[in-house]
């Protein structure tokens, strides 16, 4: 049975030095350990710990780095670049990790930090997942109306945004507040109930009188970045609501409601003005 596999992070002796670099291992396996990484004065029998992965031109190699997230573990990586075949992701080591599109769970943008997991695929390469959801725990510790924070790493049509509380537990922010909301994103959310199973259902709407005032703010300061006068009332598609405001349609007449009511806006002939003093 192999020893040195890719993915495992190992403690092997030197058994050979050459110009390259040096082996690990035993005489019937070991792996070059690149001579960039072979620490100063090392000798024959020295124990080094190294992780086994595979270079650029797929051989098995080790490295006296450690990879930000090790195979079967959790955590955020940020896109490098994306390409035919996928997105190659920083994970700390030389070469980067490829998460392939079959992995990704949306769309995925380069510069963008994403909550994945690293596994060994059928080539014995490693490879990167956005599709994390049986890593994830359910979480003891939370209450109904605890305050948390998480990474957004699905976002479904049919049930909503999948997020990963604290980078561990499993959460779900319901289809009808998603809006514009995409994997990748941190949102700080509010826990509205925990299911018998332990998971975490979450909102990011505030209670309706906090959650009126912040929209009611919001919408003002889009209406003067209008200079005053909004090329439309609370009549709009809501596609238009969305694309100005990221709100849904009734939260805009809410919130449109309150200023009419405050006396901060009118209506004139299908437009929504700021009222001048």
């Amino acid at each position: 049975m192999s020893v040195i596999e890719v993915g495992k992070r190992l403690s092997l002796n030197v058994i050979e030095k050459v110009d390259f670099g040096v082996y690990l291992g035993t005489k019937d396996e070991k792996v070059l350990l690149p001579k960039k990484q072979v620490p100063k004065d090392i000798e024959i029998g020295d124990a080094i710990e190294v992780f086994i992965y595979r270079d650029s031109e797929d051989r098995l190699i080790s490295t006296t780095s450690m990879p930000t997230v090790m195979p079967g573990g959790l955590g955020l990586l940020k896109v490098k670049s994306v390409t035919k075949i996928g997105a190659f992701l920083e994970w700390g080591l030389e070469k980067d990790i490829l998460l392939p599109y079959k992995q990704q769970s949306g769309t995925v943008e380069q510069g963008k930090s994403y909550l994945v997991t690293v596994y060994v695929d059928k080539s014995n390469r490693l490879c990167a997942s956005m599709k994390i959801d049986k890593l994830l725990k359910v979480a003891e510790e939370y209450e109904k109306e605890d305050e948390v924070t998480g990474t957004v790493y699905e976002v479904s049509d049919r049930f909503g945004a999948f997020v990963a509380v604290d980078n561990r537990f499993y959460g779900l922010i319901p289809k009808r507040e998603v809006f514009g909301i995409k994997e990748g994103d941190v949102v700080r959310a509010r826990v509205t109930s925990v299911r018998e199973d332990g998971k975490l259902n979450l909102s990011i709407v505030k209670k309706a009188y906090l959650q009126m005032e912040d929209d009611a703010k919001k919408v003002l300061e889009g209406i003067m970045e209008y200079d005053g006068e909004l090329p439309y009332d609370d009549k709009a598609t809501p596609e238009t609501i969305k694309k100005d405001f990221n709100m849904s349609k009734a939260a805009f007449k809410r919130a449109v409601g309150r200023l009419f009511k405050e006396k901060k806006i009118e209506f004139v002939e299908g437009e929504i003005h700021l009222v001048r003093k």
